[in-house]
């Protein structure tokens, strides 16, 4: 004869505890992961040069919320152009906007490009209306490297030596 088994359902805020407890216990376990494999890469055998990690961290960290913005961008002049709501000066506008950060995207990755070859080991170039922003992985710059740099930038595009601004990035 077959048993009958009661289940027995759980109330909404057991439920809630249950989840609760479940996030807790995977916040400590991030938590000690985090602690570990920190401590695993401070205690590396080689030294890193010119701040390693926190250099390459910095430059692909950059690169990677500028490409977040820009998605986000792109997101947003898609949904103007899509918008049945929208008129068409406000979807002809969204599309002249994405055409421009399409043309920013390409000239900053030829600038990046340029500059490195220059012999700098990395460098991160942000265009605006107003100017143009180069960060180079260099703790210091000096004169003659600035004015290679702005002479990339100069015969690139049309932005003037006073809407330039170069930043040597320090650790």
């Amino acid at each position: 004869m077959a048993k009958k088994i009661a289940i027995k359902k759980l109330s909404p805020n057991a439920k809630k505890v249950i989840v609760l407890g479940c996030m807790v216990a995977l916040l400590a376990v991030t938590g000690v992961l985090n602690f570990v494999l920190n401590d695993r890469l401070g205690s590396s055998s080689e030294p890193p040069v010119n701040g390693g990690a926190t250099v390459e961290t910095f430059f692909s960290s950059y690169r990677a919320d500028r490409e977040t913005a820009r998605a986000e961008e792109f997101s947003y002049l898609d949904a103007i152009i899509a918008s049945a709501d929208s008129s068409e000066s406000v979807k002809t506008s969204a599309e002249q906007k994405k055409l421009e950060l399409l043309a920013n995207i390409e000239t900053e990755l030829v600038l990046e490009n340029l500059i490195k070859a220059k012999g700098f080991e990395d460098a991160v170039v942000t265009m605006s209306t107003n100017n143009v922003n180069i960060i180079v992985n260099k703790a210091e710059l000096t004169s003659e490297e600035v004015s290679q740099i702005l002479n990339i930038i100069l015969g690139e595009t049309s932005y003037t030596a006073t809407q330039t601004v170069v930043v040597p990035y320090q650790v």
